[in-house]
């Protein structure tokens, strides 16, 4: 049953033509014959002279449907969205619009690539009044690379059927991946270390179910979570409910410049590619504004001096007894993360939590 707004029962339309509601909304008939045709709309006939009829359902269907198409969707997606919206299953249409906006951050992103690119292209041309080949390539070809690593899937994990237990296991020191570790505890000392205060604006990457983000909600502080997983972010609102939650990821985290005075995230990192690991740094200092805060805990091997020694005494380690060795191959170096962070001007100071587990702070020129 579709429900019009306040606004809407108050103009109560009566039925009226097409040639009128064209006019009302300023478009063409042929735009409105078009959504009849692909079965977005269904007015009705006049009895007599079968002229279409259309009623205030038909109008809140059509003003819907221009509004979706204004900001990219399908008409499959949006087909799909107003019989979700008719079944009163409105959390499908923003779940819709959640990967549009994630589509259209991702363009946004890719397009200031492609500008800074050609800044830089204009800039050789001024300084050498000729473009070598061997200048331009290298910088279409990182161009090209960014695009694509942007593209790829952030982990081959399934967040979405771990989201109902996540917490139960979490609470018993247990991640995901099967490493454990004093969880609750840490998540304490991050909000202590970070001391939100009240006016800023604080964002969790890779939030879950809301752990962390949960801990900084400090009086007066506004935060924000973003995580990939919809089932996730399903738990992390109705534990925190005043929480501003995007679908979202490392790699094109849907915010706009300088938008945090703080910026966290736990336990969601190492599921990171090595390749992936530089866009999402430089991702998380992007939204941060000057002087920002950032931190990071997860696991990471402080060198490969580290990691060769861990890999052969694993057995000692019964806290990442039941973690997959691939995915312990693949933990970040702490050392190449702090020299990123640096190279960027932070401000860089490292914890060591446990035996591979460990805090990264930095605060943003």
């Amino acid at each position: 049953m579709i429900r019009l707004t306040k606004a809407a029962q108050e103009r109560r339309w009566l039925p009226i033509r097409i040639k009128e509601l064209a006019e009302r909304l300023q478009i063409s008939t042929r735009t409105i014959r078009f959504y009849e045709e692909k079965g977005l709309l269904k007015p009705d006939k006049h009895s007599g002279n079968q002229y279409r009829i259309f009623s205030e359902n038909e109008l809140w269907r059509l003003q819907t449907i221009l509004s979706l198409r204004e900001v990219g969707l399908s008409l499959h997606e949006i087909k799909q969205a107003l019989a979700h919206i008719e079944e009163g299953n409105e959390g499908e249409l923003r779940h819709y619009l959640e990967l549009q906006r994630n589509a259209m951050f991702t363009g946004w992103l890719e397009l200031k690539q492609l500008i800074e690119t050609t800044d830089r292209m204009i800039e050789l041309l001024d300084e050498q009044k000729t473009l070598a080949p061997e200048d331009v390539f290298p910088l279409a070809e990182s161009s090209k690379r960014l695009r694509e690593i942007r593209s790829r899937k952030e982990s081959a994990w399934n967040f979405d059927q771990q989201a109902s237990s996540y917490d139960d296991r979490v609470r018993n020191g247990e991640m995901a991946s099967g490493a454990r570790v004093r969880y609750d505890q840490l998540l304490d000392h991050i909000a202590r270390q970070l001391a939100p205060k009240a006016g800023e604006r604080g964002l969790d990457i890779g939030t879950g179910t809301g752990n962390l983000a949960g801990k900084l909600l400090a009086p007066g502080v506004r935060m924000s979570a973003i995580d990939s997983s919809r089932e996730m972010l399903k738990q992390c609102r109705i534990k925190f409910p005043s929480l501003e939650t995007r679908l979202g990821n490392f790699l094109a985290i849907p915010y706009l410049d300088a938008h945090f005075d703080f910026a966290a995230t736990s336990f969601a990192f190492h599921y990171l590619s090595p390749e992936q690991r530089p866009v999402a740094v430089s991702e998380m200092l992007r939204v941060l504004k000057p002087g920002g805060r950032l931190c990071i805990s997860d696991f990471m091997f402080v060198d490969e001096t580290q990691k060769r020694q861990f890999l052969t005494d694993r057995h000692q380690y019964d806290e990442f007894s039941r973690v997959p060795l691939s995915e312990i191959e693949d933990y970040a170096m702490l050392a190449s993360l702090r020299e990123e962070l640096e190279a960027a001007g932070c401000d860089v100071s490292c914890e060591a939590y446990s035996s591979l587990l460990h805090i990264v702070y930095a605060r943003k020129p």
